[in-house]
């Protein structure tokens, strides 16, 4: 069983700064590609960032120049680095991974694994 926890989110004020973590626990060989996706209240759940096994990044253009996305491999953890918040970025903040694991099969393949989420909300 593999399991996913985000932590981090709070309340802070327009310019503001947050970092997210997401670690993964359980039974598993690696993750691959990593993401953080967003979900604003009354709006389709979006992409935040992401971040390869290798250390490849890719952001949403609303967010770059101002969060930086990073992984310790070892500690199977990622992070979130949100500096310059504006009210937009206001949301449920959930990780998502591409977890190595062996099924009934024998057969090892990813499988993505959801976290529960963590509020984010930038406001004065």
């Amino acid at each position: 069983q593999v399991q996913l926890g985000e932590s981090g989110g709070g309340l802070v004020q327009p310019g503001g700064s947050l970092r997210l973590s997401c670690a993964a626990s359980g039974t598993f060989f690696g993750i691959n590609t990593m993401h953080w996706y967003r979900q604003a209240p009354g709006k389709e759940r979006e992409l935040v960032a992401a971040i390869t096994s290798h250390g490849t990044t890719d952001y949403a253009d609303s967010v770059k120049g101002r969060f930086t996305i990073s992984r310790d491999n070892a500690k199977n953890t990622m992070y979130l680095q949100m500096n310059s918040l504006k009210p937009d970025d206001t949301g449920v903040y959930y990780c998502k991974a591409e977890v190595l694991t062996t099924g009934r099969d024998g057969i090892r393949r990813p499988v993505d694994y959801w976290g529960r989420g963590t509020q984010v909300t930038v406001s004065s």
